[in-house]
């Protein structure tokens, strides 16, 4: 069967994509530069497929940015990466809200610098409103503090009396987990070669497709995303579509913008 661009847009694209962004220090190191640049270089990439979400229409982009056990890391990588996201907050959320984005942090930002806890909530209330793709930026993020988050959060209310054990269920602790207003996750991205979701999303992945690929994240350019939703609209439609037809409906969401 051969699809036109339109059928793709409206039957078969996810609305929900988050993508586990690994590879940014090996991507350095195979050029003897040190992994803070590769980490650099791995902001363009995501400009990128913010960029590509948007004018393909997905509805939420959700981005691994950093776990909760990256705390592990050297000492100076945990700093550079504080500092970048610093960065990154302070200079591209304005153009976030220009092109109506809405930008959400999820995770436990509580151990993070006083200055960049206010930088989150600035960036959050400068784009609330806004009504086109939604970014969810994980930061200080696990998937099973999600679902423990959750569980305390019902915990508390069995406790006052509000409610009784029986009223937990899979309903009850998917409306408290993060991103629970929006649509449920469709694709799972990981690039840099590794087979494992790494405590992402773990309760909301339970039904999504995987997508894995060797691509280092700074080269996760406008053909690798192609491929990785082709992969995906073959999968979850029961029929072909190339990387050239998203790029197609790419290209024709341009004419028409």
């Amino acid at each position: 069967m051969i699809l036109t661009a339109d059928a793709i847009s409206q039957q078969s694209l996810p609305k929900h994509v988050a993508i586990i962004m690994d590879g940014n220090g090996r991507w350095a190191q195979a050029r003897k530069r040190p992994r803070a640049y590769g980490h650099k270089k791995g902001v363009d990439s995501v400009r990128n497929a913010v960029q590509f979400c948007s004018k393909l229409g997905i509805e939420s982009l959700t981005l691994f940015a950093f776990s909760s056990e990256n705390w592990r890391r050297p000492e100076d990588e945990v700093s550079t990466l504080m500092e970048l996201f610093l960065f990154v907050l302070s200079k591209e959320v304005k153009k976030l809200h220009k092109n109506n984005v809405k930008l959400s942090i999820i995770g436990d930002i509580s151990r993070f610098p006083a200055g960049l806890q206010q930088k989150v909530v600035d960036a959050e209330q400068l784009t609330e409103h806004n009504s086109g793709l939604k970014l969810n930026i994980a930061a200080n993020y696990g998937g099973r503090w999600d679902i423990v988050q959750a569980a305390q959060s019902l915990a508390e209310q069995v406790a006052e009396g509000a409610i009784q054990a029986s009223d937990i269920t899979e309903e009850a602790i998917s409306s408290r987990l993060t991103m629970a207003d929006q649509t449920p996750l469709d694709l799972l991205i990981r690039t840099g070669g590794d087979y494992r979701i790494s405590n992402f999303l773990l309760w909301q992945a339970a039904y999504a497709e995987l997508y894995f690929t060797e691509t280092l994240w700074p080269d996760f350019n406008e053909e690798a995303f192609s491929e990785a939703l082709a992969s995906y609209v073959s999968r979850e439609r029961r029929f072909g579509c190339t990387g050239e037809q998203i790029k197609q409906l790419l290209a024709e969401s341009k004419t028409t913008s």
